[in-house]
C-alpha cells in the first residue's frame, strides 16, 4: 500500500560543493574543495564527525606506509593522522615515522596510530570551520532532484524539517553510496554481508581500554568461522540495521558482564553510536579497481593507498573509480567508490577514504562534470597539495 502525499521543500541556500557525509572521507572531501576557495556545506546525520572512526569507536588510523618502510599516503590523508594524536596518542605511537627513531624495515611498526574518537571529532570540526565549511549537523540527506543528468538539488530533513540546497557538484562520502542511488548512478551491494560487532571503551583495574568486540572473520584452528552471531548484516534495510544494533548492544553487555568476573570495578564509558557494518553499497563507476592490480601504473592515479591486512602491496587509485558519467556532478569518496568485492575489504578504511575524499573534493571544486575534467590539472593541484600520485615516485 502506498501512500500518496505532496510535499513543499523549501529551497534553504546554494553551493559549489556539497558533500553528504562527515566520516574521514567526507572531512577530507569539504577540506580540499574549501581550500580551493569553493562554497561548501557538509551534511552530517550525526551531531559529531568522523563516522565509524569517531561514533562508531573503530579508532585505529591504519597504515599510511606499505610496511617495507615506503608511506605511500599523502596530503590530507596524512593531515588527517597527525592532527588525531595532536593532543595525545591511545595506542600504536610509531617512533620510527612520527620522531624518525630506529628503522622502517618490514619487521617494525607501520604508519599508524590509535586516537581518541571525542578528540578527533572536535579537532576537525574546529579544522573544517576555520576553512570555511559549513557543517549542518543532524542532517539527512533523503533524495535528490536530476535534470540533464546532473544533480541540481539535494534535498535533506533535520530540526528544521525538510528542505532542499540547490548545489553545483555533490560529493557522496555517505558510506553507502545513498547519494548515487538517489541519483540513480549504477550501484552495487555487498553480496558476502558484514559480521556483527561492539566495540566499545571501559575503565577498570587496567585503566581504560578499546574493547575490539568482533572486528573481522576469524576462524579457529580448523579454519572454520567464528562470528557473534551467524546472521550477516547489509546494511542498507531500515529494519535490518535496528535488528544489528540491538544485537551489537547484546553482544557488548555480555562481554562487559564476562570482563568483570575478573574486574568487578570494570564500567563501560562509551559505546558504538551508529552501526559496526564496514560495506554496503559502492557505485559501479567509469572504472573497477580489482584487489589484483597491486603495483600497477595508472595514468589518472588520484593517490595512492596500501593493503591494511598485510605488508607489501601498494595500489594507484585511478580517478575514474571515483565516478559514473550517468551523472555527471557527482563523485564519491570513502568506501563507495568503484572496486571489486576482494578490494573493497582495502578500500574502505580511513587512509583510503582520506585520500578518495581530498582527490573528490579538489575535483568538485573544479567541475561539475567529472566525465570531462582534465585529470592532468587535478593531479597538479593535488601534487601541489602534498599528494604523491604514482609508487615509482616514492621507490
Amino acid at each position: 500500500m502506498l501512500l500518496k502525499e505532496t510535499l513543499q521543500t523549501k529551497i534553504a541556500g546554494d553551493y559549489d560543493v556539497a558533500v553528504c557525509g562527515g566520516g574521514f572521507g567526507g572531512i577530507a572531501a569539504a577540506l580540499a574543495a574549501a581550500r580551493q576557495g569553493k562554497k561548501t556545506v557538509l551534511f552530517e546525520r550525526q551531531f559529531m564527525l568522523g563516522g565509524l572512526g569517531t561514533a562508531g569507536l573503530i579508532t585505529i588510523y591504519l597504515p599510511l606506509c606499505d610496511g617495507y618502510g615506503h608511506q605511500v599516503s599523502f596530503g590530507i590523508a596524512e593531515e588527517l593522522l597527525r592532527l588525531s594524536i595532536s593532543c595525545g596518542v591511545e595506542d600504536r605511537y610509531p617512533a620510527n615515522w612520527l620522531d624518525g627513531v630506529g628503522t622502517r624495515t618490514e619487521q617494525d611498526s607501520r604508519f599508524e596510530v590509535q586516537y581518541n574518537p571525542h578528540l578527533f571529532a572536535i579537532l576537525a570540526e574546529k579544522l573544517l570551520r576555520d576553512n570555511g565549511v559549513t557543517i549542518l549537523y543532524g542532517t539527512y540527506a533523503v533524495g535528490v532532484t536530476v535534470a540533464n543528468e546532473k544533480i541540481e538539488y539535494v534535498v535533506t530533513e533535520n530540526k528544521s524539517g525538510r528542505q532542499a540546497y540547490r548545489v553545483k557538484s555533490v560529493v557522496d562520502a555517505t558510506g553507502d553510496c545513498d547519494i548515487a542511488a538517489f541519483a540513480n548512478a549504477p550501484t552495487d551491494t555487498y553480496q558476502a554481508g558484514n559480521i556483527l560487532a561492539g566495540w566499545y571503551y571501559s575503565c577498570g583495574k587496567e585503566g581504560y581500554r578499546l574493547h575490539k568486540l568482533s572486528f573481522s572473520d576469524k576462524k579457529d584452528a580448523d579454519g572454520n568461522l567464528l562470528p557473534l552471531v551467524p546472521q550477516r548484516f547489509f546494511g542498507i534495510d531500515g529494519n535490518e540495521i535496528s535488528h544489528q544494533v540491538c544485537l551489537s548492544h547484546q553482544a557488548t553487555f555480555e562481554d562487559l558482564m564476562k570482563q568483570r568476573k575478573a574486574d568487578p570495578t570494570i564500567l563501560p564509558v562509551n559505546m558504538a553510536s551508529i552501526p559496526q557494518i564496514r560495506m554496503t553499497r559502492k557505485i559501479v563507476g567509469e572504472y573497477v579497481l580489482s584487489d589484483t592490480q597491486m603495483h600497477q601504473y595508472f595514468e589518472d592515479s588520484i593517490g595512492m593507498v596500501s593493503d591494511w591486512r598485510k605488508r607489501g602491496p601498494v595500489y594507484e587509485v585511478p580517478f575514474r573509480t571515483l565516478y559514473s558519467a550517468k551523472v555527471k556532478n557527482l563523485i564519491c569518496a570513502g568506501r563507495c567508490t568503484s572496486v571489486d568485492e576482494p578490494m573493497w575489504d582495502i578500500m574502505r578504511v580511513i587512509p583510503c577514504c582520506a585520500v578518495t575524499g581530498q582527490a573528490a573534493g579538489t575535483a568538485a571544486a573544479m567541475t561539475d562534470d567529472f566525465s570531462s575534467l582534465d585529470v592532468t590539472k587535478l593531479q597538479k593541484i593535488l601534487e601541489q597539495d602534498g599528494v604523491v600520485l604514482h609508487e615509482k615516485e616514492i621507490m
